[in-house]
């Protein structure tokens, strides 16, 4: 009788065993939800790192299409070091990036602080803006390919009407032009993204901090200086970051436009790595190229965060 109305070896009533029940039920599920989300982890990871490691381990070793390769160690990195052509893209691919990406910043942030402000068709010019970024990157290098022939440029043909020069500009025929006229692509397909990105940062910052600018007597400049830029400095981070990645690993625009051509002075390290892995045939090789881009792409990313931390810890003191 004692028994059935709940006395325990717990020396409680039968709700101990009913909280002990719903504890061990808990701890089953969560064990056994932990477990069934390992797999999905591990083949994410998998996923993820299966690729770079591959093509990582590729790079040490004498690897051809239809053919295992061997290790041969830095091999490939000691052959690249002294190959004029590595060499020249690997300028190459530097100067594209610097020079595309600063043009890419002052075009941004000049449209984004237009399209902040008050102005007749706002909501079109912003569409007109964003077009660019949404057209593929093979239609619009197609379309360059265009603008660029050497015998049916609409550029040449407009500076020719108008007598600025006296025959058609090669512009993909020539070294320089060639870089030039791929930089100049590629920033009108970029600044799409800089300048809708920093227009969304822009319009998180509170009217009132102008507003306290303004009564303080503040010019534009100043407000542009003492409070845009430092509240906007985070996305100016995170943008850039994202914009040196994918111009420093671009490749459809160039492959597209002149496949590394004329006499390679627009070969990127991404369309040489292509050339001597796939058309070439060496895949140790190619993979050394592209394994030879991430220490590149890896201080790119260390110094963006290091900076963000850098300035997140100076708030903190300023804020102490």
């Amino acid at each position: 009788m004692a028994l059935r109305q709940g006395s325990t070896g717990h020396g409680g009533s039968t709700e101990g065993y009913a909280a002990d029940g719903a504890c061990a039920r808990s701890t089953i599920e969560a064990c056994s939800g932990r477990c069934s989300c390992s797999p999905r982890r591990r083949c994410c990871c998998i996923f993820l790192t299966y690729p770079l490691g591959l093509g990582t381990y590729l790079g040490f070793t004498d690897a051809k299409i239809g053919r295992p390769g061997h290790w041969v160690g830095l091999e490939n990195f000691e052959y690249l070091a002294g190959d004029a052509v590595t060499q020249l893209a690997l300028f190459n691919t530097l100067f594209y990036t610097i020079v595309a990406c600063v043009i890419k910043f002052v075009l941004g942030l000049w449209l984004a602080l237009l399209l902040n402000k008050h102005i007749p068709f706002k909501a079109a010019m912003r569409a007109v803006v964003l077009l660019p970024f949404i057209v593929p990157t093979a239609l619009s290098a197609i379309a360059f390919w265009w603008i660029y022939d050497s015998q049916f440029s609409i550029i040449s043909w407009g500076l020719l009407k108008l007598g600025i020069i006296n025959e058609y500009i090669d512009f993909l025929g020539q070294p320089w032009h060639a870089r030039f006229s791929t930089i100049a692509a590629n920033i009108w397909r970029g600044v799409p993204f800089v300048a809708i990105t920093l227009l969304a940062g822009l319009q998180t910052i509170s009217p009132s901090y102008y507003e306290a600018a303004s009564l303080d007597g503040a010019s534009p400049w100043q407000q542009f200086r003492y409070v845009t830029l430092p509240l906007l400095t985070p996305i100016i981070a995170v943008v850039m970051t994202f914009s040196v990645l994918m111009t420093f690993t671009d490749f459809q625009l160039i492959y597209v436009l002149t496949r590394g051509g004329p006499l390679n002075s627009t070969h990127l390290m991404a369309t040489l790595s292509f050339q001597r892995a796939i058309s070439g045939g060496s895949l140790g090789e190619g993979a050394a190229i592209a394994t030879a881009m991430v220490p590149f792409l890896l201080a790119v990313i260390l110094l963006s965060y290091f900076g963000l931390q850098r300035r997140a810890w100076q708030q903190g003191g300023a804020d102490k």
